[in-house]
């Protein structure tokens, strides 16, 4: 098992996992500020959107916790502008905006001075973090049950353990299979530009044991046409009314699976649906385009060369087999009355 959680509170301070530096070396990082979660996320140092709507959480409560203000108002201007300052970090990860927004509407809920304010702020991102790991448990025990012995399980970028506060979405249905007894393999991707399937996923999966083949993005197709992948699995970051926008790649994947009859399941918490807007109304981030032109700090493209570097896609409903949440599995129909009433 996991000796600690991917984001822990420890008295005022935030601990977590330095995921730029797996898998060669372990690093925590340890936050005072609200500014400096802010800085992990946005550097994506922390990633994957369930971890970092609680990051979010715990940087809010960073403000509080630290906050020398007696009084209640001059502490919640001091917590809506760390709020600002959090929502600004990644624009398409849905789960960070909830996750913010359901701080602030507990602390202006909250009567009383700054001390009742801190402690009703730290105390709910620490309930937050503590139901993600159930959530992530339920996905699991749901999802399993779509999955087969011997089966091959592809998945995309990592929706593990790291990507959560633990056990993870997608790895968590691998997971709880695999604990099931059944005999899984998982075909990771390896996620260019940040090679997350590689760095991430793959680490995961060998630590746990599980068997797990590495595959570049490109050999997707390869691999389904010659009937080596029996589901597809993979997170999302936000799911809309009418699409699921997850990391750059899986529109391709999903696609691909569509082609070759291959089940294309999402798996999420239901913090990531925002049953209000569609996919035209997403805005998809845009990074650094060196992250296309270099790997590590090696160029690979010549100077000069121009790249594109969408962070995200988005994958229309009619892909998806099914969606996977802690209350069970839905078909995308089901999926639209929940989200519509």
């Amino acid at each position: 098992m996991r000796a600690m959680r991917t984001i822990e509170w420890r008295d005022g301070v935030v601990i977590t996992i330095d995921q730029t530096r797996l898998p060669n070396k372990t690093l925590f990082l340890k936050m005072k500020k609200c500014e400096e979660v802010a800085s992990a996320i946005k550097e994506m140092r922390m990633r994957g959107a369930p971890l970092i709507g609680v990051a979010a959480a715990y940087g809010l409560a960073l403000t509080a916790y630290h906050s020398k203000v007696e009084k209640r108002e001059e502490l919640m201007r001091q917590i809506e502008e760390s709020a600002k300052v959090l929502k600004e970090t990644r624009p398409t990860a849905v789960n960070l905006f909830w996750a913010v927004d359901r701080i602030l509407k507990k602390a202006r809920e909250t009567f009383g001075d700054a001390k009742a304010v801190t402690k009703v702020v730290v105390d709910e991102a620490q309930r937050m973090a503590d139901e993600d790991v159930e959530v992530n448990r339920k996905i699991g025990e749901h999802g399993s049950k779509l999955i087969d012995n011997k089966d091959v399980i592809l998945t995309h970028c990592n929706a593990g353990s790291l990507a959560t506060v633990d056990y993870g979405t997608a790895l968590g249905i691998v997971r709880t299979a695999w604990e099931q007894g059944k005999e899984i393999k998982v075909i990771a991707t390896e996620t260019r530009p940040k090679l997350q399937g590689a760095r991430l996923t793959a680490y995961e999966l060998k630590r746990d044991g599980i068997p797990v083949t590495l595959i570049t993005d490109n050999m997707v197709g390869y691999a389904m046409s010659k009937r080596l992948i029996d589901k597809v699995v993979v997170g999302a970051d936000r799911i809309v009314r009418d699409a699921v926008i997850n990391k750059i790649g899986t529109y391709t994947i999903a696609v691909l699976a569509h082609e070759h009859n291959v089940p294309f399941y999402v798996a999420a918490p239901k913090s990531t649906f925002d049953s209000v807007h569609t996919s035209k109304d997403v805005i998809i981030e845009k990074r650094n385009v060196e992250e296309v032109t270099y790997v590590g700090s090696q160029r690979i493209a010549p100077i000069g060369v121009k790249a594109l570097n969408p962070a995200f896609d988005i994958t229309p409903m009619k892909y998806v087999s099914a969606i996977i949440c802690e209350t069970g599995v839905l078909s995308t129909t089901e999926f639209e009355g929940l989200v519509t009433v």
